[in-house]
C-alpha cells in the first residue's frame, strides 16, 4: 500500500518507496534511527527492496524478544542469526537463475516486477523496457560489471501522462532557449561550446563606485563595454560555434541584454543557466570540454550534434539536444506526468527499476518472486535447525519462522487471507514447488517463475544480510545511556 506523508513545510508525498518513507519521517528514537539507514544500505546496495529489508529485520526483532525473555543469551542469539544468515545467501543462490545480458526479455520482467507494487504499475510495460534500454546503454564494455547511474539522467516535466514518458539518445534542458532579440531556436549541424565564463561587462573584484563627471566619459564607458562584448562574441563566431550552453553565475549576470542581441545578430542559439552539477553528464554526453575563459576557446573542445531545437511540452519548452557525434555513454529520460505527485513518484520508481537492472548487470541471477524465496528458505533453515544443537538450533528456527513476513505481508495487501495463504504455500515447498509463490492478480498460488514475478538475487541477499546485521548490533545494546 502506499503511504500519505505531509512534511512540516506543506509538502505532501505520496510513495510506497520504503527509503523515501523512512527518511521523510521525522525519527527520534536511536534504534529506529538504525532502520532508517537500513533502508538507506539496502537502497544505495540493492536500489530495490527497501520496504522488505524493514520488514524482515522487524520481524527478526519481535523473535529476539521471545528468545530474551526465554532466557537465552544476546550474544547467542547474535551467533546463531549470522549462521542462519550465511546459510540462507547459500540456498539463495542454489535456488537462482542465472542470466545473460542479452536476454532483454528476462530483463525486463524483473524490472516490471519491482514495478508491480508502485503507484505507476499500469505503466510499467512502458517503464520497464526503457530502464532495460537505457542502462544496457551505459554499460561500458570495458567494465560490463558496473553500470553508473549517475549516467543516466532523469528529467522530469510536468503535463501529459506517465505514457508520454520516452528515451532521449542524447540531452534534455528543461528550460527555453533564450528569446531575446529574436536568437534562433532551432539549430541542425549544431557546433556546441559549454562555457563557465560571463558574456557580460566585467566587474571589479572590490566595492568601490566610479564618479562620472560628464556624459563622454559615460559614452566611453559603454562604448567600452560594447567593443568588449563584441570582442567576445566574435571569438567565439570564429570557431564556428553555434550554439552555446552558458553555466549559472552567481556573481554577476552571465549575459546581458545587450550580448543576447548580439549573439542574435551572429546567429548563435544560447541556453542559459545550466547547473553547475550538469556540467559533468553534459561534457560527457557531448564528447567536449568545458570552457572557462574566453582566451582558451577552441574548435577541438566544441560537441556536435545534428540537431538543436527547441520543444514545446505541456505548458513549458524543452531544449532538445539529437544526433550528438561521438556521444559518450549516457542517455536522458524525460518523465511526464500529470501532477508533481505522480511526477515524483514516476521517477522514484523508475529509479528502483534502474537499480534492478543494475543488480543483475553485476550479479547475473534471478530469483523468484511473491514470496516464494522467504517460504522455501524458512522451510530449508526450519528443517537444518533440526540438527542443530541446543540453543543455536532453537533460534535458527526463529530466524525461519521470522522470513514467513513477507508472503503474510503481501498476501495481507493483496487482500487475501494471509494465515490460509501462507499454510497453503508452505504446503506447496514441501511437496517440492521450489517456485511456488502469491499470485497478487489471481488472488492464489501459482508457479511464479511461469507467471514471469521475477527479482534480482542481488535485492533478496542483500535484504537479509543487512537486516541481519540491522538486528544483532541492536541485540548487543543492554542499555542506553542518555548523556545530558
Amino acid at each position: 500500500m502506499d503511504k500519505m506523508i505531509s512534511t512540516a513545510n506543506g509538502e505532501v508525498i505520496i510513495t510506497n518507496d520504503g527509503a523515501t518513507i523512512l527518511n521523510k519521517m521525522e525519527v527520534l528514537q536511536p534504534a529506529a534511527k538504525m532502520l532508517v539507514d537500513l533502508s538507506k544500505s539496502q537502497d544505495s546496495a540493492a536500489g530495490d527492496g527497501t520496504t522488505t529489508v524493514v520488514v524482515i529485520a522487524g520481524a527478526l526483532l519481535k523473535q529476539c524478544l521471545t528468545l530474551l525473555s526465554n532466557g537465552i543469551h544476546p550474544t547467542v542469539i547474535s551467533d546463531s542469526l549470522h549462521k542462519a544468515s550465511i546459510k540462507a545467501v547459500d540456498v539463495l543462490t542454489a535456488m537462482a537463475v542465472p542470466l545473460e545480458l542479452s536476454d532483454r526479455e528476462s530483463l525486463i520482467k524483473s524490472a516490471s516486477t519491482s514495478l508491480n507494487s508502485k503507484v505507476v504499475s499500469q505503466y510499467s510495460t512502458l517503464l520497464a523496457p526503457l530502464a532495460v534500454d537505457s542502462v544496457l546503454s551505459v554499460v561500458d564494455p570495458a567494465k560490463p560489471d558496473m553500470v553508473d547511474l549517475r549516467d543516466i539522467k532523469i528529467v522530469k516535466k510536468l503535463g501529459g501522462t506517465v505514457d508520454d514518458t520516452q528515451l532521449v539518445k542524447g540531452l534534455v534542458f528543461d528550460k527555453k532557449a533564450s528569446h531575446a532579440a529574436g536568437g534562433p531556436t532551432r539549430m541542425e549541424n549544431a557546433k556546441i561550446a559549454v562555457i563557465q565564463f560571463q558574456i557580460s561587462p566585467p566587474k571589479t573584484d572590490i566595492e568601490q563606485s566610479i564618479v562620472v563627471s560628464d556624459y563622454t566619459q559615460m559614452d566611453r564607458i559603454l562604448k567600452e563595454e560594447r567593443n568588449y562584448i563584441l570582442g567576445m562574441i566574435k571569438k567565439i563566431k570564429a570557431t564556428g560555434c553555434n550554439v552555446l550552453l552558458i553555466q549559472k553565475s552567481i556573481l554577476r549576470d552571465a549575459v546581458t541584454d545587450l550580448s543576447l542581441h548580439y549573439l542574435a545578430k551572429a546567429k548563435i542559439m544560447v541556453v542559459k543557466d545550466v547547473e553547475r552539477e550538469d556540467i559533468e553528464f553534459i561534457t560527457k554526453t557531448l564528447n567536449c570540454l568545458p570552457i572557462a575563459n574566453i582566451e582558451h576557446f577552441r574548435v577541438e573542445k566544441l560537441g556536435h550534434a545534428d540537431l538543436v531545437e527547441e520543444v514545446s511540452l505541456g505548458d513549458g519548452k524543452i531544449v532538445k539536444v539529437t544526433g550528438i557525434k561521438d556521444m559518450g555513454r549516457t542517455t536522458t529520460v524525460l518523465v511526464r506526468g500529470s501532477n508533481q505527485l505522480v511526477l515524483d513518484e514516476a521517477e522514484r520508481s523508475l529509479h528502483d527499476a534502474l537499480c534492478v537492472v543494475r543488480c543483475l548487470v553485476s550479479k547475473r541471477f534471478l530469483i523468484a518472486g511473491g514470496g516464494a524465496p522467504e517460504i522455501e528458505l524458512s522451510r530449508q533453515l526450519g528443517a537444518w535447525s533440526k540438527v542443530l544443537h541446543g540453543m543455536e538450533g532453537y533460534c535458527v528456527r526463529s530466524f525461519a519462522e521470522a522470513l514467513e513476513v513477507v508472503p503474510y505481508t503481501l498476501a495481507e495487501n493483496a487482500g487475501l487471507n494471509p494465515i490460509a495463504i501462507v499454510t497453503e504455500l508452505r504446503n506447496r515447498h514441501a511437496q517440492g514447488e521450489i517456485n511456488a509463490g502469491i499470485n497478487v492478480r489471481k488472488g492464489q498460488i501459482t508457479n511464479i517463475l511461469e507467471e514471469n514475478v521475477v527479482q534480482p538475487l542481488l535485492v533478496s541477499t542483500s535484504a537479509i544480510t543487512l537486516a541481519t546485521e540491522c538486528v544483532r548490533m541492536i541485540l548487543k545494546i543492554d542499555d542506553i545511556v542518555n548523556v545530558r
